[in-house]
């Protein structure tokens, strides 16, 4: 019996169409026996469905299930080929079956004797097969050309075999995506159908004005006024058509946009369920005891979140459990509990989605955290210490920095909280901690509900237009120089009485002004934005519009790029960066404490430390710098190169501690780039790495033949390898 509602409909359609299969597939599987390829995915489909019926204590289910999975295994295995006998037999089992699961669904009681399906252990013992009936075995229709499970009707067999209807359509998830994409792309055509409709507004307020001017010079009638005043009337009735279809386009987008959604909403029990037996295990195999308490269950959210939120939860519990709560004996000298609570809850905030995941462990080691950020470089002595307690906590998320030995390493595996703190913002979502020494540690996750497009506010840097996604944005003002005043070393303005630190968004993302920052006597925008509990104020030169936009991820090589989420188009055609304000406060605070106006400098502060430098040659302007920003955020120094020829005239200008190359450039490709440098006897010993996308075996064989250290495939380009690559060359 199934008790939950929501189970029973989900154990239904996906029940039907594993049997579906089988029924399918086995009277394939009488033509051709030794199909591989066949018994792969019957094997699949059983095994699918024995582990559904056990997720759902449905045992009588699962030991049916069992059997024809077993038969199924020794079949692909070569260990027990089928012939006919067992087919049949299979055929009848599979009867049996369908009953077990109508009567799971219909919550009824079996009360005759059910047929046991043959298993490998008894395959040479007689197998009963059912009574003969004069009722034909209901079969659904074949589907051999079905290419996956999510993308079959579901067919529901009614008494009489003469009649059935779809009572279910099963549509593949990636369709569902590309829906959901689609309608997003919808809307922002919208958006620019709206902006041409202001553009024939402009025209015909123009033309109107001409016309007034033509008037009071000449009352006089000139020739062809006829024709003039035919084309405003055209120009005015195209507005109106325009400004109709507009409204009707907008309301249909919405409609279908509010469709979509509510289709590929799921409840949050769905995941939840999925963390019982994970704790459960893991507390047994830490000797510890840990009790799990889940809220917010019932709350539906968008597919994705669940999809893409699976594996940073259960980063951040193992975390809590393997590194945060401590051993009974230790919990009771401490005064606590011996059982420890973990408590994952949701909550529903206006168009966000709360996770909080919180734990009564030790808390974080600030004194570690301390420690490791001073020893990997990240900030001196000082600006550390001037870091607020939530600052300082924030740090565990950056990229690159090592978690293993102060919060967490996940088991062993070496993920770092900077991967939950990806995954997070892939979702346009934002992630923060709270840790009390001896209490616990708490973990917030904000995740918006819409997925499709995202509202940007545009800014305007140096001519260059950059988006921040509205729900970070705070609020949005005009600065005049003399409002600014240097607090504590930092540039800050007053806002609501209250002082918010500013940067120039030109100094964050290193772009170069024409102007002197002294030279500004311009009022400036400032967008006051948030993450978490970090408020940063950013300068802009100005806040042309806000637009709805479909973000395009960046694809590899460029996944992870410092200050930048994404990429999109305008309704205008120009292409726009889109602004992580994670790294952007990150970012700020590393400017703000190399800056030499910092009140707590002193003349005999610490130098700062020589990085090595690397020549990046890469003809492409977008891969280049994007390159050159994920080298820097490992504290590389780089200068680039445009192609080979000119990587290889720089290399006399000063010493190089590697050499990064793309192979495909024009006037000196990375091959013959390489060849020249092995050539020449003070460079023989440089490293050379090839980062390009020539991925074949043989374009690998002849880079490294050519002399590189090192070959690194864009297609299956990760910032890691080539850092990890870069350390162990250079070291």
């Amino acid at each position: 019996m199934i008790a939950d509602p929501e189970l029973q409909k989900l154990f239904k359609v996906e029940s039907e169409e594993h049997l579906a299969r089988l029924d399918d597939g086995l009277l394939r599987l009488e033509k051709s026996p030794e199909d591989p390829q066949l018994l792969e995915e019957l094997f699949r489909e059983s095994h699918s469905l024995k582990g559904a019926a056990r997720m759902l204590g449905l045992t009588r289910i699962e030991t049916a299930t069992h059997g024809l999975e077993s038969i199924f295994n020794a079949a692909r295995k070569g260990e027990k080929p089928l012939d006919s006998e067992t087919i049949e037999q299979m055929n009848a089992s599979l009867v049996d079956l369908r009953q077990r699961v109508s009567e799971a669904l219909s919550n009824e009681v079996e009360v005759k004797k059910a047929v046991k399906p043959p298993s490998v252990e008894e395959s040479d013992a007689p197998i009963v097969a059912p009574p003969v009936s004069d009722t034909p075995i209901p079969r659904a229709v074949p589907q051999a050309d079905v290419p996956s499970r999510l993308q079959s009707p579901v067919i529901q067999t009614k008494a009489s075999p003469e009649t059935f209807h779809l009572e279910t359509v099963r549509i593949g998830t990636d369709k569902l995506d590309d829906l959901l994409t689609q309608v997003g792309e919808l809307s922002v055509i919208q958006g620019q159908a709206q902006h041409r409709f202001s553009l024939i507004e402009e025209l015909l307020e123009q033309w109107t004005t001409l016309e007034h001017t033509q008037n009071v010079i000449s009352p006089t009638p000139p020739p062809r006024h006829n024709e003039h005043i035919r084309f405003g009337d055209l120009l005015r009735k195209t507005r109106d058509a325009l400004f109709d279809d507009n409204a009707r386009l907008q309301s249909i987008v919405q409609r279908l946009d509010d469709q979509v959604r509510s289709m590929r909403l799921v409840p949050l029990s769905t995941l939840f369920a999925l963390f019982p037996r994970m704790v459960h295990d893991l507390a047994k195999e830490q000797c510890k005891e840990v009790e799990l308490k889940l809220e917010g269950g019932d709350i539906t959210v968008d597919k994705r979140i669940l999809e893409e939120m699976k594996d940073p939860l259960m980063h951040l519990i193992r975390n809590a459990i393997d590194h945060g709560i401590e051993s009974p004996s230790e919990r009771v000298r401490f005064a606590k509990p011996a059982k420890a609570t973990l408590r994952l809850r949701a909550l529903r905030a206006d168009a966000y989605v709360l996770l909080e995941i919180s734990d009564d462990g030790r808390g974080f080691d600030s004194v570690g955290i301390t420690e490791e950020a001073s020893r990997r470089g990240l900030y001196d002595k000082a600006s550390l210490a001037t870091l607020t307690p939530q600052q300082l906590e924030q740090l565990v998320f950056t990229s690159g920095f090592s978690t293993c030995r102060y919060v967490t390493e996940l088991s062993g595996h070496g993920v770092g909280l900077d991967v939950v703190r990806t995954n997070v913002e892939r979702l346009k979502g934002s992630i923060n901690l709270q840790s009390v020494d001896g209490k616990g540690v708490t973990v917030r996750l904000r995740l918006p509900l819409s997925l499709a497009t995202t509202r940007l506010l545009l800014l305007n840097v140096a001519g260059q237009l950059y988006g921040l996604a509205t729900e970070f944005i705070h609020t949005s003002c005009w600065v005049r120089p003399e409002e600014m005043f240097m607090l504590d070393g930092y540039l800050a303005i007053s806002l609501d009485g209250n002082p918010i630190i500013v940067a120039h968004l030109a100094d964050l993302l290193e772009l170069k002004t024409d102007k002197q920052r002294s030279d500004r006597t311009q009022a400036l925008a400032c967008v006051v934005f948030q993450v978490g509990n970090g408020r940063l104020g950013l300068l802009a030169d100005d806040l042309p519009d806000e637009e709805e936009v479909i973000l395009k991820p960046l694809g590899a090589p460029l996944k992870r790029v410092r200050n930048v989420s994404a990429l999109a188009v305008l309704g205008n055609g120009e292409i726009c960066v889109v602004l992580n304000p994670s790294d952007l406060i990150n970012s700020a605070y590393k400017t703000i404490f190399a800056s030499p106006s910092k009140s707590t400098q002193t003349n005999d502060a610490r130098q700062p430390t020589t990085r090595p430098v690397l020549l990046l040659a890469e003809d492409s302007a977008l891969i280049r710098a994007m390159e050159k920003r994920i080298l820097e955020d490992a504290n590389y120094e780089v200068v680039t190169a445009v192609d080979g020829l000119d990587a290889f005239n720089q290399l006399s200008s000063r010493p190089f501690a590697a050499v990064i190359t793309d192979i495909m450039m024009p006037n000196m490709d990375g091959l013959t780039l390489t060849k020249h440098i092995r050539a020449t006897d003070q460079y023989k010993g440089l490293p050379i790495i090839l980062v390009t996308s020539l991925a074949s075996d043989e374009d690998k064989r002849r880079g490294l033949e050519t002399g590189a250290n090192a070959y690194i495939p864009k297609p299956t380009f990760d910032q890691r390898i080539l850092l990890d690559t870069l350390k162990r060359l250079v070291s």
